[in-house]
């Protein structure tokens, strides 16, 4: 059977139950979640998917009783997704934010899982009119006026989040969608994974590169310089509020006007590159003349307010809704590069890259991380960036701490760099033969996972490579589920 077969088979065997509270959910609250089955109410076609991000794909589903369409997205049940869904459900009444319609906590069962799991299926508004980047790409005669409308729609849904006192912490073009291919479709803010409520405590910093705040970047020096015992640990942390969604948006308007980002390194990594870092904490950027030359002084004057190292030398949302460049009545109808630039897919992929290579070290929260140097690395990924010149300063892994052993963690690491290898753009002939040497070496470390040995079989695994070709975002998914699970299993065993 051809992997192509065998896909849509497991897409048929996917099965839904109510949560069983006496096994699975029993130490979960209710949270107002609807807890009878969503095939009651809801037609899901597993096989149709919107995107595949970190969190897994978003499907399409239709409830019954009015064939409207709606997007599905479905999570492990865990606090951090209760949270998630918490702090969506608090802003979702906007009309920039996009609107959660209902969440069933049910019991889900994925064809390569040998019982069911408790998952979040959250049923979401169809957002049709894709990402912010793609909607650019599109215009051909993108102006500087739409740019300011755009901005102030992203502005307003930050400020309703401020006010319900949520840092929303991962704002970038990938969660602004337009509602559907209209000139004047709506464009709506959505993923709260990483948001938080701002009670002047945001300790764990969680960023996507190129829109992190000097602030953060600083609690994550302090925090990582504290452990090793380089400078003692500050009675009072240091902490960072949701000023850091302010200097996201400044790096947003700056690319959606010219194309590129302010702050940029010539070198990927997972972690964020020396001369990166240092660009963004001393908010050092220029307008070149070549794409700046046409843009207005209050766009300039917006976006430098805006990426301000000192927090409250940064305008405030009101601010930013109250600036010139929101409110003015000139025209402003010059063509902007940003769409020229941003129909080069390599461009948009630059940027898309850095977020991908952060995965592992994104969604990875409350357990203690090291930095392990980069020649003691056995990251394929990494070794060839060595060959090729490119010298990434550090890699993370996780280190166990109760028995100061890396096995677990080398384990996690195998699997994740599958992942990379799944989801970074493949630039060589032989990126088949790169994915089964990294799964062989992930399976070494990973033989007494069953989840995995199940899933290897479903691919047509041999015990050396795949022998079909490989649906890599499809695997990519699944090996995210297999490491959750084996850090959730870590986490219990604490």
């Amino acid at each position: 059977m051809s992997q192509t077969n065998a896909v849509d088979k497991m897409d048929k065997t996917i099965k839904v139950f109510p949560l069983d509270k006496d096994t699975e959910g029993k130490h979960l609250r209710n949270d107002g979640l609807q807890e009878s089955s969503i095939l009651e109410d809801y037609q899901i076609n597993w096989s149709q998917k919107l995107g595949a991000g970190i969190s897994g794909p978003v499907r399409v589903c239709m409830k019954k009783t009015t064939q409207e369409r709606f997007a599905l997205k479905v999570l492990l049940d865990r606090p951090k997704a209760r949270n998630e869904v918490r702090l969506h459900m608090l802003c979702s009444a906007h009309s920039n934010i996009v609107q959660i319609a209902e969440v069933y906590a049910n019991s889900v069962q994925f064809p390569h899982e040998s019982t069911p799991r408790a998952r979040l299926l959250i049923v979401m508004e169809m957002m049709e009119g894709g990402e912010l980047f793609h909607r650019i790409s599109q215009h051909r005669h993108f102006t500087e006026k739409q740019a300011s409308q755009v901005t102030k729609q992203i502005a307003l849904a930050l400020q309703h989040c401020h006010s319900l006192n949520i840092a929303h912490r991962d704002l970038k073009p990938e969660n602004l969608l337009f509602k559907d291919n209209s000139l004047d479709a709506p464009v709506k803010l959505c993923d709260f994974g990483f948001a938080k409520i701002d009670q002047g405590d945001l300790m764990t910093p969680q960023f996507t590169p190129y829109y992190v705040a000097p602030q953060v970047l600083e609690a994550q020096r302090r925090h990582q310089k504290e452990k090793s015992g380089i400078i003692p640990t500050s009675p009072t942390p240091y902490t960072y509020n949701k000023s850091c969604d302010l200097w996201s948006l400044g790096v947003i308007i700056y690319v959606m006007l010219c194309g590129y980002p302010p702050f940029y390194s010539k070198h990927h990594s997972r972690t964020i590159p020396k001369d990166m870092r240092k660009k963004i904490m001393t908010g050092s950027f220029e307008f070149p003349e070549e794409e700046w030359s046409q843009i207005s002084e209050m766009a300039k004057d917006i976006v430098r307010k805006l990426l301000k190292v000192k927090p409250e030398e940064r305008l405030t949302i009101e601010g930013v809704l109250e600036h010139p460049w929101l409110n003015s009545t000139e025209a402003l109808d010059n063509i902007l590069p940003s769409a020229q630039m941003m129909m080069d897919k390599a461009v948009v992929a630059g940027i898309q890259q850095a977020h991908a290579e952060q995965l592992a070290n994104m969604r990875i929260q409350d357990l203690k991380v090291n930095l392990k140097p980069l020649n003691v690395v056995n990251n394929p990924i990494l070794r060839k960036r060595k060959l090729l010149g490119t010298k990434p300063r550090d890699s993370v892994y996780i280190q166990d701490p109760e028995n100061g052993t890396d096995d677990a963690n080398i384990a996690l690491e195998k699997l994740r760099d599958v992942i990379a290898q799944c989801i970074l753009p493949q630039a060589e002939e032989n990126e088949d033969e790169k994915l089964n040497e990294v799964m062989l070496e992930a399976w070494e470390f990973n033989k007494d996972c069953k989840l995995l040995r199940d899933v290897l079989q479903s691919f047509s695994w041999n015990g050396r490579g795949f022998t079909d070709k490989v649906d890599r975002l499809k695997l990519a998914e699944i090996v995210k589920q297999i490491i959750e699970e084996q850090t959730n299993s870590q986490e219990d065993s604490q």
